[in-house]
C-alpha cells in the first residue's frame, strides 16, 4: 500500500467513525423526540381529560340550577297575585258600602282560602317570605324607602314593611321594602 492509498483508508474510516458518531447522535435525538413527543401527548390527553370533566361538572351544575331555579321569573311574577289578594281584602274592610252588607265575611273569608293555598304551593317548591320586622337592615334582603323617626328602637332597625319580601330556596326572589328606624333629633333651643 502506499501512503497515498493509507491515507484515503484512513480518511474513509474517519468519515466512517464521524458518520456513525452522527447517525448516533441523529438517533438520540430522534429517541429524545420520541419521548418528548409522548411527553407532550400524554399532557395533552391529561389536559383534554381534565377541561372534559370540568365541562361535565359545569353542565350538571347548570342542569341542577334549571331544575331548581327554572320557575325563577314565574315565581316572581305570581308574587304579584299575592299582592293583589291582599289589597282586595283591605279595599272589601275599608269600603263603606260594603261594611253593612252581611256576607262581607264569607267574601273576606273566601278569599283568604285562596291566599292560603297559593302561600301553600310557594312553601311547597321552596319560596318563603322574608321576616323582616325588628330585624336589624340587611341590604341583601331589604329595600330602604323610608326613614322613621323612632328613640324607641335603635337605629337600623326594620319598624315597617311596605310590602313582603321572598326568598326562593338561598336566592332573594324580591327584597322586602321596608321602612328603618332612626334616632329622633331634638331641635336645641335658642338661649
Amino acid at each position: 500500500m502506499t501512503k497515498s492509498e493509507k491515507e484515503e483508508e484512513t480518511l474513509s474510516k474517519n468519515n466512517i467513525n464521524q458518520n456513525d458518531q452522527k447517525s448516533k447522535k441523529t438517533d438520540e435525538v430522534k429517541e429524545e423526540t420520541i419521548e418528548e413527543q409522548l411527553k407532550n401527548t400524554k399532557e395533552k390527553l391529561l389536559r383534554t381529560m381534565a377541561e372534559v370533566e370540568n365541562q361535565r361538572r359545569r353542565f350538571e351544575k347548570e342542569k341542577l340550577e334549571a331544575f331548581e331555579f327554572g320557575g325563577f321569573n314565574f315565581a316572581r311574577e305570581s308574587l304579584l297575585l299575592l299582592d293583589n289578594i291582599d289589597r282586595a281584602v283591605i279595599s272589601f274592610r275599608n269600603d263603606e258600602n260594603l261594611k253593612d252588607n252581611k256576607d262581607l265575611d264569607k267574601i273576606i273569608d273566601s278569599i283568604e282560602i285562596v291566599k292560603k293555598d297559593l302561600i301553600s304551593i310557594f312553601k311547597k317548591n321552596g319560596i318563603e317570605s322574608i321576616e323582616c320586622i325588628n330585624k336589624k337592615f340587611d341590604p341583601n334582603f331589604h329595600q330602604a324607602m323610608l326613614e322613621v323617626e323612632n328613640n324607641a328602637k335603635e337605629p337600623g332597625i326594620v319598624v315597617q314593611e311596605i310590602q313582603k319580601g321572598y326568598m326562593m330556596k338561598d336566592r332573594l326572589l324580591r327584597p322586602s321594602l321596608v321602612g328603618v328606624a332612626k334616632k329622633r333629633e331634638e331641635k336645641k333651643e335658642k338661649k
